[in-house]
């Protein structure tokens, strides 16, 4: 059941794609320090000051239209609610869904079946206060092709995508899937249905028909449930919620217990000749982890809610990596987690193996399998500073953007933060004579994909200025100002790095291609600060950060005779603070996991990481709980400024 796609990890799909250009990303769907891609639902920032900030989350349970379309449609209204239901939303009123409607129109008992689950969802979303406003329709899904047996039809069953989105007052105030390691924290199952395995994943995996579908038969009782469940958020007495789904309880506490690198024991309240159905059914239901002493105040909430019948205890976590489930005061499944953790992501590693280079899928799996290998672990070794207060001219920098640069607004933000005045400087107002880099104390080159990277990452960004006569000569009597700085970062660090022969000092540095596993890389991962003449870094050697990865080209390529070792900035290590050598903690496969270098005296600093991504702590998929509100990489921006002061 592991193998199932709709059960099993999705990372090969996610790892490809930018999550966080903006810089107000909140949730992505990584959680824990293990990075597990089990989030609930997605979350991002209004500003960059306040907390304010919007939520959304999916729903879709297409394969039980098979046998009854009005119940997958509310499945699906129901799923997207329980992958809302862990972040503080003002109110159900004010979540409003796109409904995404697809069949194969036209063919024998669709249009009934269609009309059936529109019906469907148009009676239960004024039960539940919601409405849906806007939505799309695909009408097409069915193909037809000619064989040597003669004509063939294939068509997908009546489809509804639900996408759920509302305000949310403060992201700070939501749960993820993680486990924590809390003594006297309980395991708490609310079970809203009644234990249909119709069209559950163990139906499909044994290609057998278990009987009825699942269905949200009582929309009163699902609305109490989620206001239940936003009053505790309100409470911080509960430490993690999932809902459970495709694959079931079992699949829902795997994935819970995978996010937080723990083992967990189920004591299922049922018999031993149910517990399949317990574990297996796909009703809409939550798993809820209840701080230490607060499971009779939970417990409490829900009876006085009118469901007190539908919440039972289920377990704890344990220290032991094992996963194991009794019943009748008999174990009816004991099994590694490493082994689980493998099972749960073979699917994804074997699709990864075909698309990408297999000798890092295959670290990758043989990382999901090693329980003793740490997660991220920061290590601070300085003071993250406050918000510059600035009475005086703030120093100007250039943010330095070209066609298809997308991220200058976090670079603007992080200056401002320390107390610059940020300016956006397209190269064509360089080119014509609006602005002119003698008037800024330094420049950002931002991220992103100059000229669709169609000459190779940054090099015609590069090229707009070498093959210029004017602006060759204004960017080198910037670079050789002794009283001036620069900061490439991803996109602007593969340009820098073609511009050697115009910045001093940097007959080091090497040039920047495509990764080693010939993708683009979305992670997050740790990075040591080195000792280095970098102004940015100042201060800060010796420490641990986790960062964002995004590009897919950012291996370090040293020629003959280049010293890798000079002047390094930063390199992506291991938890303990080795060079990371394997992918994934190595996500580009450059030598000795370089990313960060700069010039000779320290005035120029290019890397591949994006840290202005990550300038307050909420910006983290994951931070440590004591962490301020500030993120530490806001140092080498406030560095940046002392070094002008």
């Amino acid at each position: 059941m592991l193998a199932l796609p709709a059960v099993g990890s999705k990372q090969f799909l996610i790892t490809i794609g930018d999550r966080s250009v903006g810089g107000l990303t909140v949730r992505d769907q990584m959680v824990g320090p293990y990075q597990v891609p089990v989030a609930d639902c997605a979350i991002s920032l209004l500003d960059y000051e306040g907390h304010a900030g919007s939520a959304m989350s999916m729903g879709e349970r297409t394969p039980l239209a098979i046998w009854d379309s009005p119940a997958a449609a509310r499945m699906a209204v129901g799923e997207a609610m329980t992958n809302l239901v862990g972040a503080r939303v003002r109110s159900l009123d004010r979540v409003k869904l796109s409904a995404n409607w697809m069949a194969a129109a036209g063919t024998e008992g669709q249009d009934a079946a269609l009309r059936a689950a529109v019906e469907a969802v148009a009676d239960l979303c004024p039960q539940l206060d919601l409405a849906i406003p806007v939505g799309k329709d695909s009408l097409s899904m069915q193909t037809v092709w000619n064989d040597d047996a003669g004509e063939q039809r294939m068509r997908a069953p009546v489809s509804l995508i639900v996408s759920a989105f509302a305000p949310v007052p403060d992201v700070r105030r939501h749960l993820t899937p993680q486990l924590h390691d809390e003594d006297g924290a309980a395991l708490l199952m609310i079970d809203l249905g009644r234990r249909r395995l119709g069209g559950s994943a163990l139906s499909q995996v044994f290609a057998r028909e278990l009987g009825d579908v699942p269905d949200l038969d009582r929309p009163e009782q699902f609305k109490a449930m989620f206001e239940v469940v936003q009053e505790l958020l309100d409470e911080d007495c509960l430490l993690a919620l999932h809902d459970r789904s495709d694959g079931g309880l079992f699949a829902t506490v795997l994935e819970m217990a995978l996010a937080g690198h723990c083992g967990v024991e189920l004591t299922l309240p049922c018999a031993e000749e149910v517990a399949t159905a317990f574990l297996f059914n796909e009703e809409l239901g939550l798993v809820l982890q209840v701080a230490a002493g607060q499971e009779a105040f939970v417990t409490e909430a829900f009876r006085d809610a009118g469901l007190g019948d539908c919440l039972f205890p289920l377990g704890r976590v344990t220290r032991e990596p094992c996963y194991r489930v009794l019943a009748d005061g008999h174990e009816l499944l004991s099994r590694p987690m490493p082994e689980l953790a493998q099972r749960w992501g073979e699917t994804s590693y074997r699709m990864q193996r075909l698309r990408d280079h297999p000798e890092c899928a295959d670290e990758e799996f043989e990382a999901l399998g090693d329980w003793s290998r740490p997660g991220l672990s920061p290590k601070v070794d300085f003071e993250v500073p406050a918000p510059a207060v600035v009475t005086a001219a703030r120093p100007r920098v250039a943010i330095l953007r070209e066609q298809g640069v997308n991220g200058q607004r976090e670079m603007a933000r992080a200056f401002m933060t320390a107390g610059f005045e940020a300016v956006d400087v397209h190269m064509s107002d360089l080119e014509v004579g609006r602005q002119r880099l003698t008037d800024f104390h330094g420049l950002a080159a931002c991220g992103g994909f100059s000229f669709g990277d169609v000459l190779g990452a940054g090099q015609g960004w590069a090229r707009s200025i070498l093959f210029n006569d004017a602006m060759r000569e204004q960017f080198q009597a910037f670079f050789e100002h002794p009283e001036r700085f620069a900061l490439g970062v991803c996109n602007g660090c593969q340009m820098l790095s073609a511009l050697t022969e115009i910045i001093p000092g940097t007959a080091h540095w090497p040039a920047f291609v495509h990764n080693r596993s010939r993708q683009f890389e979305a992670r997050l991962n740790l990075v040591a600060i080195e000792e280095s003449p970098s102004l940015f870094f100042a201060g800060m050697a010796g420490s641990r950060l986790p960062v964002v990865t995004s590009h897919g080209e950012g291996r370090a390529e040293f020629s003959a005779g280049q010293d890798a070792s000079a002047a390094v900035a930063a390199r992506y290590v291991m938890a303990r603070g080795e060079p990371a050598l394997r992918y994934p903690d190595n996500p580009n496969g450059s030598p000795d996991g370089i990313t960060g270098v700069c010039n000779e005296d320290g005035r120029v600093t290019i890397m591949m990481p994006h840290p202005e991504r990550l300038l307050r702590t909420v910006n983290y998929s994951w931070a440590p709980a004591q962490w301020g509100e500030l993120s530490p990489w806001m140092r080498m921006f406030h560095n940046a400024r002392q070094w002008i002061e």
